[in-house]
Order: C-alpha cells, then structure tokens, then sequence
C-alpha cells in the first residue's frame, strides 16, 4: 500500500511540474517582450525629444541672426547625443521582443511630437479655442495610446533565440524565398513606374519605402540578437549570415533615406509621416510574420485584437498629422512694383496681378504662348504728341488709363 501510494503521489506530482514550467516560459516571454516594449517606447521618445532640440536650436540662430554655427552651440550637441541614445534603444529592443511588436510602436514618436508641438507653441490663445483647434490632435493621441496598449498586450510571444543556424534556415525557407520574390517584383515595377513613367504619387515612393525598410527591420532585428547573445557569451560574430545581414541593413537603410528625401521635396511632412507609417508597419509586419513566423501558435482572438490595435493606432497617426501646419510654398516671381497677390499701381489698382504657377525660374515665363491673355506681359501703349515749339519740354508718351471694363 505505500508503494502505490507513494506512485499515485508521484504521479500527482507530474502535472503541476510541467505546468510551473510552461508557466514559468510564459512569464519569461512577457518579460521579454514587456523589455523590448518599453526599450521601443523610451528609444522612439528620446528621438522625438532629440529631433525637437535641434529644430530648436536651428529656429533659434534663424531667429536671433548668431553668427555661430549650428555645431557650435551645446543644444544641436545635446540633440545629436539623445539622437544616438534613442536609436540605440530601438535597435535594442528587436533583440528582446517580436518584430510585429517593436515596429507598430513608432507612433510614440508622432505623439510625443504633437504633445511637443503644443506645449512649445508660441501663440496666445484662449481655452475654447485652442481645445477647438486641437481637438484632432487630442483625439488622435487618444487612440494612438489605446492602439498602443492593444498592440503591446495582444503582440505574439514567438521568443526565438537569433542563433546563425536559425536565421540560415529562415533566410532559406521557401515562405521568405517566395515573399523575397514577390517583394523584388513588385519594386522593380514601382521603381520603372517612378523612374521611366513619372509615376510621382505619394503611395508609389513610399511603397518603395515601405518594402526597402521591411528588408532593414528584418536584418537589424537579426544583427540585433546576435550581438545580445555574443555579449552573453554565446559568439554569433564568426557566422558569415552574420555579416551579410549586416551589410543588407546599411544598404536598404541608405536608399530608404535617399526615397524619403525626395518624397520630402514633393510632398508636406505631415501627410508623409501618416502615409510612410501606415504603409512601412503593415509590410514590416507582413516581413516578420513570415521571416520569423511571429503568429504561429497564436490563436483567433490575439490575432484579431492585435489587428485592432495597429487600425487604431493607425488611424491616432493619421488623425494627429491631419491636424499639422501646412508649409506656405515659395513663391518665385516677384515684380518690382506689385507683389504676387496685390494690386498694381499702373492702372489704379483695378488690376491684381496673377500667381503664376509655372517653372521654378525667374524672369519671363516658358512658351508664353499658350498662356491665357490675362497671363500675358502687359504693355503701355504709346500715344506720339506734337509740340508747338522745340524749346518747350514735352513728354515724349503718355500712358493710357484704363477703365475697369478693359
């Protein structure tokens, strides 16, 4: 009797050890990903707070007429300094949490810049006022912190370990080949399009973006891990995918700038930081969950509400940018005696000279003959007088007024 009971007291047992033990994995996923969170979250406030600085210190010598250079005073060098640290804790933060979770967190640094943006501003406003005028702003932080909240409680626990043998086999599996497939053909096409056919359309450059950075998240989130695990005493610096992840990372990330400037040069910042982030979270998720197979063994439900989270926070970002300052374009063509948009002093102020909305030149206007009439170089029409005598001075013209009518 008491070697069966001793069993049936073994067998008791058995249960509750592989449970603590799977309860004990689980804790350590969400530790994980609770410190990769909040690595994300602090490295994308530092770079708001850091990027604000130095547009500060710009506005400040712009404004003040200081003969110094920006690199000379100790707030562009403050700026540059929390720069470094804030990209340093993103990149760290893809060693320790999923993909599909690090990426949707870059709408902390659109809401730290619009609550930056408000405590800074410089006009006088009241109450009813500024709440009406902001009310996009506000609302749009709301639901960026709820979709937020939402991803980082719903995001997939997939905690693979970034050895070099791990990363081969993903970079060779026929999921990543074929989505490598699919991704090359679809640049290639936007590139001939905004290339050859001047397809200059805010979705086609910052597509390109898109699918270059899903390359550059995938190969930092791999670089990443492998440092972690060398500076925890597992090398992973002799494995040669090492170094040409390495390589990828730089390249992709040096033409996804170059794409991003010039998107910069042709469209408003504003609708540029809600489109590139809508579109450059949902293809990164897409390169991580096939790369990494960031949802396999997730269910319906985590899966869904994570889904929510993005479209919330999606929609917080774009709400936020909607609300933003237009820049006022550059108007090139000025004349010496009438400003574009005021009255010009030849015919009384009848006349308003037009904004012309051609080439970024001076001078006179290219191919003047497909211009309206109203467009056309005005001239002064020239009445020839005669003079009873040589000796008095007459005015070799005189200008003809104009009546409203003509």
């Amino acid at each position: 009797m008491d070697g069966a009971q001793r069993a049936g007291l073994q067998l008791q047992q058995l249960p509750p050890t592989s449970s603590a033990a799977s309860g004990g994995e689980a804790s350590f996923s969400y530790k994980e990903n609770l410190i990769g969170a909040l690595l994300a979250i602090f490295g994308h406030l530092v770079v708001s707070i850091a990027l604000n600085l130095q547009k500060y210190c710009h506005i400040r010598l712009a404004g003040t007429k200081d003969p110094r250079a920006y690199f000379k005073t100790k707030t562009w060098w403050l700026g540059l300094f929390l720069l470094l640290l804030g990209e340093l804790g993103v990149f760290a933060s893809y060693a320790f949490a999923p993909l599909s979770l690090i990426v949707p967190l870059g709408a902390v640094s659109v809401i730290a810049s619009a609550i930056i943006g408000i405590i800074f501003i410089k006009e006088k406003w009241k109450p009813r006022d500024f709440l009406r005028r902001y009310v996009l702003s506000f609302v749009g932080c709301g639901l960026a912190i709820v979709g937020t909240y939402l991803l980082v409680t719903f995001a997939p626990n997939s905690h693979e370990k970034m050895t070099g043998e791990n990363i081969t086999r993903h970079l060779v599996s026929w999921p990543f080949l074929l989505y490598t497939l699919v991704e090359i053909i679809l640049f290639c096409l936007l590139l001939y399009f905004y290339k050859e056919k001047n397809a200059n359309s805010i979705v086609v450059i910052l597509l390109l973006v898109a699918l270059l950075g899903s390359m550059t998240v995938v190969t930092v989130k791999a670089v990443a891990g492998m440092l972690v695990l060398s500076i925890q005493g597992n090398l992973q610096l002799d494995y040669p995918i090492f170094y040409v992840m390495f390589v990828c990372m730089v390249a992709t990330a040096i033409y996804q700038a170059a794409f991003l400037s010039q998107a910069s040069q042709i469209y408003d910042s504003s609708l540029i930081a809600s489109v590139g982030y809508i579109l450059s979270t949902t293809v990164a998720i897409t390169a991580g969950a096939v790369f990494y197979l960031d949802f396999v063994g997730e269910d319906a439900l985590h899966i869904c509400m994570f889904a929510l989270g993005c479209l919330i926070a999606f929609l917080g970002v774009f709400l936020i940018t909607r609300n933003r300052k237009r820049a006022i374009p550059f108007e090139p063509y000025i004349s010496m005696d009438a400003m574009p948009g005021m009255q010009n002093m030849h015919d009384k102020g009848m006349t308003v000279q037009p904004d012309l909305k051609a080439s970024f030149s001076y001078g006179a206007l290219e191919n003047n003959d497909s211009i309206s009439e109203i467009y056309a170089p005005a001239t002064l029409p020239v009445m020839q007088e005669e003079h009873g005598s040589r000796s008095t001075p007459g005015v070799p013209y005189r200008v003809l007024e104009h009546t409203k009518k003509e």
